[in-house]
């Protein structure tokens, strides 16, 4: 359900309200021009300095003006683990695809706090929860071990990852299951190394101006051409390849090199 361009929706304003009509128009805007799956009240969306209402409102319209037309993944991180989980639960209750929940800002919280906050979110709304992980932005990193670790809860499908790792990227990817996990880019300018490498796609901030460049970038990835014949998907056997070698990679960098 969730890959390929996702787009992390700005929330439009006038006259310091929230321009609800101009909402809807820019839904059908990324709509018609291929992109995958709305994201309301990512970053992009301002949720740090919308108010509870204007915050569960844009994800109401959202959801009612996209229609089932793609999938709809509403925000719902805080630092406080029983407000993600009240946003969780409302974004369930209209008709939300899936949320996507920050790691806890500001408090920095030990890796296992981290981990027992969305497992107490996944434990008490029944509803598909993509983490997001920006370390520049929460003051703390999702490491790849607690990664795998979340990837296990059956509810927590898939990762946006902002840290700007390749490293980390590399790690999550090769730790979790592929058919159960989702890896997104959450920075445009990695899109093709992250997808190169097997993530499903983007979080998109460009999406918002050239849905479509980015919608047929992430489909072009998707595409692997063997023998004058195109496939979707990459070569898995290649990846799995690489991923195995790079314990050795790792080792020649024991000590300092050379």
């Amino acid at each position: 359900m969730f890959h390929g361009a996702m787009v992390a929706i700005v929330t439009p304003f006038k006259n310091g309200k929230i321009d609800f009509p101009g909402l809807r128009n820019l839904i059908e805007f990324q709509i018609a021009n291929g992109t995958t799956g709305i994201v309301s009240c990512g970053t992009t969306g301002e949720p740090s300095t919308l108010s509870w209402d204007e915050h569960q409102r844009v994800t109401e319209i959202t959801v009612e003006q996209v229609a089932g037309r793609v999938p709809v993944i509403a925000g719902t991180g805080s630092n406080s683990t029983e407000e993600a989980i009240r946003l969780t639960w409302h974004a369930k209750k209209i008709g939300a695809n899936a949320v996507l929940m920050i790691n806890p800002y500001y408090n920095k919280p030990t890796q296992e706090g981290i981990y027992q906050h969305f497992k107490a979110t996944a434990k008490a709304v029944d509803i598909p929860i993509i983490i997001y992980n920006i370390p520049s932005r929460t003051g703390s990193n999702i490491e790849p071990s607690t990664v795998k670790r979340l990837s296990e809860i059956g509810s927590i499908v898939g990762i946006k990852e902002a840290s700007g790792s390749i490293k980390q990227i590399m790690d999550i990817l090769s730790q979790a299951n592929p058919a159960m996990f989702a890896v997104f880019s959450g920075d445009d300018d990695l899109i093709y190394p992250v997808m190169a490498m097997g993530g499903s796609g983007v979080i998109s901030v460009a999406s918002n101006i050239i849905p479509a460049k980015i919608a047929e970038l992430c489909d072009s990835l998707q595409k692997v051409s063997i023998g004058g014949k195109t496939y979707y998907g990459e070569a898995i056997e290649t990846r799995l390849s690489f991923f195995a070698l790079r314990p050795l990679f790792a080792a020649l960098f024991l000590e300092t090199n050379p």
